[in-house]
Parts: C-alpha cells; sequence; structure tokens
C-alpha cells in the first residue's frame, strides 16, 4: 500500500513539474514578443508569480 502512495505522489510531482515547464515556456514566448507587460503576463500565466517573471525576463537578457 505504501508503494502505491509513493507511486502516486511521484506521478503528481511529475505532473506539477511539467506544467510548471509549460507555463515557464509560454512566458518565455510572450517576453520574448514583447507586446504584453509583466503584469499582463502574470494574468495569463497564473502559476508563475511576478517575482518568477522578472527572473525569467532577466535570465532572457543574458542570454541575449
Amino acid at each position: 500500500m505504501m508503494s502505491l502512495f509513493d507511486e502516486e505522489e511521484i506521478l503528481k510531482s511529475y505532473i506539477r513539474s511539467e506544467r510548471q515547464d509549460e507555463a515557464r515556456e509560454t512566458a518565455e514566448r510572450m517576453i520574448r514578443k514583447g507586446k504584453l507587460t509583466l503584469e499582463e503576463i502574470a494574468d495569463y500565466v497564473p502559476s508563475l508569480s511576478l517575482d518568477e517573471l522578472k527572473e525569467i525576463e532577466v535570465e532572457m537578457m543574458q542570454l541575449a
């Protein structure tokens, strides 16, 4: 029974991670387009905080 619980938790964790990755990719595309402010992007990608979006923007600027 414990094994089943562990596997379920692992799967849930994986799904959360995938969703976070998708949200980040979406935010990166929106930042690259430059048509919305970070506050507006936060409205469309609510799983990322404004602080996280600022960090993403800084990372993208450093890579450019």
